[in-house]
């Protein structure tokens, strides 16, 4: 039997709340931790009643976990459905990156890249928050792997080249560059990141990677 108006409305009106809620917990999350995330605290920052915003989660647990998801959301939207739009290999690697770098940039979470916040502090920690953060995490590396031995099998890159080890290195510049601006104010951490990673594909590009590039440019 179909839901009424009424019952449809209020599914739509919880749906939005809880949006909102996850929105201002990924904030916080990303500058304090997840740790730092309380039912209390929410509610006070959102003028809503505990019990308001204990009905969306249950548990800490559970917020923190939502909270993740909400991230890795937000995440797709600003970084990977961009770079869907270009060609696989090198030209999807490269926008994967270059939109990473971006999304720290322009301060889209305000503790830098959530994930690499989180990761730092729950690596040591088991549990489910831990695990869905290895299993995110995880996705993004192979994802960029991924694209690696696509440029391998379009002859943009080297067959020569290890994608386990590029990626460890691109990987690691974006990091440096959001340590760097996160802790020291250092926006030039992005110019140098991006000189890293055209400096080191470039390294194992082969002449066709290199002739696609430059017709792009």
């Amino acid at each position: 039997m179909p839901s009424s108006p009424v019952v449809l409305y209020q599914q739509k009106r919880a749906k939005k709340t809880r949006a909102e809620i996850l929105k201002h917990a990924v904030d916080i999350a990303s500058a304090e931790g997840l740790e730092g995330l309380s039912i209390g605290r929410l509610a006070g920052e959102l003028a809503m009643s505990k019990t308001g915003v204990f009905a969306h989660f249950g548990s800490k647990e559970e917020l923190q976990l939502a909270t993740v998801n909400m991230a890795k959301d937000i995440f797709v939207a600003e970084i990977v459905e961009p770079a869907l739009r270009t060609p696989r290999g090198l030209p999807r690697l490269y926008s994967l990156l270059q939109a990473w770098l971006s999304y720290v940039e322009r301060i889209v979470f305000r503790g830098g890249c959530f994930f690499a916040a989180a990761s730092a502090e729950f690596d040591s920690r088991p549990g489910k928050v831990r695990d869905r953060i290895a299993e995110l995490t995880k996705a993004w590396v192979v994802a960029l792997e991924d694209e690696v031995k696509e440029a391998q099998r379009f002859n943009q890159l080297s067959k020569e080249v290890d994608p386990h080890q590029l990626v460890f290195e691109l990987h690691a510049y974006v990091q440096e560059a959001n340590w760097a601006f996160q802790l020291f104010d250092d926006k030039i951490s992005f110019d140098r990141a991006r000189s890293a990673i055209a400096n080191r594909v470039a390294a194992d590009e082969t002449r066709t990677g290199a002739d696609r590039r430059t017709a792009r440019e």
